[in-house]
Order: structure tokens, then sequence, then C-alpha cells
């Protein structure tokens, strides 16, 4: 006995209009939308971070004090970063002075080797290698820490015992970074035009006398100085933003993990950006 087929089986499979979901996925509203959200999504992290920075730095002149916690985030931040740094100064500026001779020595000026290192290192190489080496290191190990407490929910039992998350967490490590990266980069100043002076004088047999010379000869005291500025601002940059991205960090391992990523790569990102602009206001026309 033979059955008849349903309503379903003789009404003909329709295929999509594929032209039509093309159009339609990439539609000028859709991508307008898409463009808006970005935009406000921007801004709004923006001013999250403003409100957050505010917080932080008010928090950082206003009592109660945590002595303390303050004097443990300036031994982390700077006696144990000093290995870190140190070791970047010296071979950074190590293979300065090679390049530099090996550039100089095409236009038989190779007495220079020594003004470019000291001048170098002094305005731009220690503060922004100190920064990224910092920001990978402390940056990183303060989303973390920072992280892990709102995810066990610490820094909600800290509000609970009536005391402030920004004064106990964010304060004392914002103090911290600004005072130390730039007592970290003045010694890193100091290792680098070391490390070029190994260079010069026992690798390419420059005499050790007309190396200092020509170190001390074009060095002023605002080459210094700037580089100190720019390690100060450095150094708030990497503990805000690893106090800001762990303070926010979503719940969970992978939240932390994200907190911790965020926060090294905006924190080498604005000291690039921030670098630049420090730069063309301390040398601009000069």
């Amino acid at each position: 006995m033979t059955m008849s087929p349903t309503s379903a089986e003789k009404a003909p499979t329709e295929k999509p209009d594929d032209d039509r979901a093309v159009k339609k996925a990439f539609s000028p509203l859709d991508i307008l939308q898409a463009l808006g959200a970005a935009v406000m999504g921007f801004f709004g992290a923006v001013g999250r971070l403003a409100q957050f920075t505010a917080l932080g730095v008010y928090h950082c002149f206003t009592p109660p004090f945590y002595p303390r916690l303050l004097g443990r985030q300036l031994v982390d931040i700077g006696y144990y970063s000093l290995p870190v740094v140190g070791m970047t100064a010296l071979f950074t500026g190590m293979v300065l002075a090679l390049q530099s001779y090996t550039g100089f020595s095409r236009f038989s000026a190779e007495g220079a080797v020594a003004t470019v290192v000291v001048l170098s290192v002094t305005r731009e190489l220690a503060p922004v290698l100190a920064g990224l080496m910092v920001a990978g290191r402390i940056g990183a190990s303060i989303a973390a820490e920072t992280g892990t407490m709102r995810v066990t929910e610490q820094i909600d039992a800290l509000t609970t015992l009536s005391t402030n998350p920004f004064k106990y967490l964010v304060a004392p490590r914002l103090i911290a970074g600004t005072l130390m990266l730039p007592v970290l980069v003045l010694l890193a100043d100091i290792i680098g035009v070391f490390g070029g002076y190994l260079v010069g004088v026992y690798k390419l047999n420059f005499a050790p006398e007309n190396y200092l010379l020509k170190t001390w000869e074009y060095l002023t005291f605002e080459d210094v100085a700037s580089g100190l500025w720019k390690a100060s601002a450095f150094g708030f940059i990497v503990t805000l933003m690893g106090c800001y991205h762990g303070y926010n960090s979503k719940r969970g391992a992978q939240g932390v993990g994200s907190a911790t990523t965020n926060a090294v790569v905006s924190a080498s990102i604005l000291i690039l950006i921030t670098n630049y602009f420090l730069t063309q206001f301390f040398f601009a026309g000069k």
C-alpha cells in the first residue's frame, strides 16, 4: 500500500537568498552601529580610567596613610627591580657604543661615540627601557595580586571592615612607583654609561681619558633631569595600570590572566606615547 506524500514533502525546498544575506550583513547601518559602539566603549573606558586615576591621586594626599605598606612597595618596586633594570642598562650601553662606532666610522666621526652614548642613555633609553622592564615585572605583579584579591572577595572584605581599598591597595603603589622609578633610572644612567665605557675602552681602543672627557663635555643637567621626570611619569603609569586592571578584574582565573596581560600591554603603550610628548615638551626647538 503506497502512502501519499505529505504537504511538507510536496513543498519544494527554498534556498536562502545569498545576495540578500550578504547585503544585510554588511549594510551601512550595521557598520555605523558597530563603529558607534566601539567609540562609545572607548570613551567609557577612558572615563572610568580618569575617575580611577582621580580617586587614586586624591587618596595619595589624604590621611590615613599606611607607612608599612608604602615601605614594602618601595622595596618591591625599587630594590627587587634593580637587577633587571641594571642588566638591561648595561648591555644597552654596550650595544649602543658598538653600533654608534660602526655608523660613525663611515664618516670618520668616531670621537662622537661617547657623547651619543651618554645623551641617548640619559635622555631616552634608560627611562623608557626601565619603564618597560618595570611594567613587565611590577605591573603584572600588581595586576595579578589585586585581581586575585578581587576574585577572592578580599577587596569587598576590606570595605566591610571600613578600610578604603584605594587607601590600602592603590595609593601606596602609586606613591612607590612614582618615587622609585627615578632612582632606578639614575642608577641605569650610571650603569649604561659604564657599559659604553667598557666597550669603548676595552673593545674599541679609546683612550680612557678622552672617552670620559667626551662623556662629560656635552652632558648637561637638563639631559639627566628630563630622564628622571620621564621616569617619574612612567612609574605612575605602570602602577596605575596594574592597579586599575587588577581592581576591575573579572571573576575567575581567566579574568585575572586578562587583567595581567592588559596591565602590561596598556602600560607599555602609554609609556611610549607619553615619552613622545615629554620629549616634545623638553627638547622641542632645541
